[in-house]
């Protein structure tokens, strides 16, 4: 019996020294990894436990979300905002997101005044092309046409770049697809993914315009006359700054109503966004300038730039 206790407390001494000795293993290997750092601890089964792998979408990707989502519910609201009211389109460019959004983008309406744009931008290229700066002539006639909206300026210019074919031809070379230009150059037909496109090429620095073209482009559409500044500005914060075009015109082919066009750009420190809206079919000039200030505030409420 003596020796059996004495093999069993044997027994029991070195299973003692087992678990003790394994505990002084496990702290040696807490504070001595194998490059000098700590070791993670093991789990029961005698695996490493690992850190939690990231999963879900990266802020890139929630961002878009979010403004996927901004789009539909604008969608959304448009449409039951169209409701009875005069048809209309608009288009946003927002250069700082890279977001384009369009409500009927493809629709044609008459451009009236707002093809001045596009007559601005084909005399800027010629003179490019020239490697010269518009004459004392051309920018007199230039200033009247976008400030003021003067018609005979604009005719004079128009015919100058050689009318119709000329300016279609200019057109490609900004990118309009969805354009027709009118020998009446007011009853050009648009869309507003086209002038969306116009209003780009006033901005990007890979567009046919060069950097002068472009700034005087901002400068005279920046400066317009006080009675034209309605319609895309209406959707600006104060100390924003605007430029717009607008066009308004009557048409024997819809029993006189009204045409009312608004294009333009607002930016800030945090904004840069360029803004059409396009309208026809108004009873009055007015209810016009309504529906597209209410559209241009619209899109601003619901896409959050």
């Amino acid at each position: 019996m003596g020796s059996v206790r004495r093999t069993r407390t044997w027994i029991f001494v070195v299973a003692a020294v087992g678990v003790l000795a394994g505990v002084g293993l496990v702290g040696v290997g807490l504070f001595r990894g194998g490059d000098g750092g700590v070791l993670s601890l093991t789990s029961a089964s005698g695996g490493a436990t690992s850190s939690p792998t990231p999963t879900g979408p990266s802020p890139e990707e929630l961002a878009a979300q979010a403004r996927a989502k901004r789009a539909k519910d604008l969608t959304a609201a448009l449409t039951k905002y169209a409701v009875g009211k005069p048809e209309f389109s608009v288009a946003v460019l927002d250069k700082k997101t890279g977001q384009k959004f369009s409500f009927r983008g493809t629709e044609k309406y008459d451009t009236a005044s707002i093809v001045k744009v596009q007559v601005l931008g084909c005399l800027l290229l010629k003179a490019q092309d020239k490697d010269r700066d518009l004459t004392s002539s051309e920018l007199a006639k230039a200033k009247l046409m976008i400030r003021l909206s003067d018609n005979n300026a604009t005719t004079s210019l128009f015919t100058g770049l050689g009318g119709k074919s000329a300016v279609t031809a200019c057109n490609k070379r900004l990118g309009l697809t969805q354009t027709v230009v009118n020998s009446a150059w007011g009853l050009t037909r648009t869309t507003v993914d086209d002038q969306i496109k116009l209003l780009g090429q006033l901005v990007d620095p890979k567009s046919p315009l060069d950097a002068d073209s472009r700034k005087l482009a901002f400068t005279l559409m920046n400066s317009v006359d006080k009675t034209q500044e309605w319609g895309v500005p209406a959707a600006a914060k104060p100390g924003e700054e605007f430029t717009v075009k607008n066009g308004w015109d009557t048409r024997t082919a819809d029993n006189g109503l009204w045409a009312v066009n608004s294009v333009g750009r607002i930016t800030s420190d945090d904004t840069d966004v360029s803004l059409a809206v396009l309208s026809h079919r108004n009873a009055t000039m007015d209810s016009g300038i309504s529906e597209v200030e209410t559209v241009a505030k619209m899109t601003r409420q619901y896409l959050k730039y």
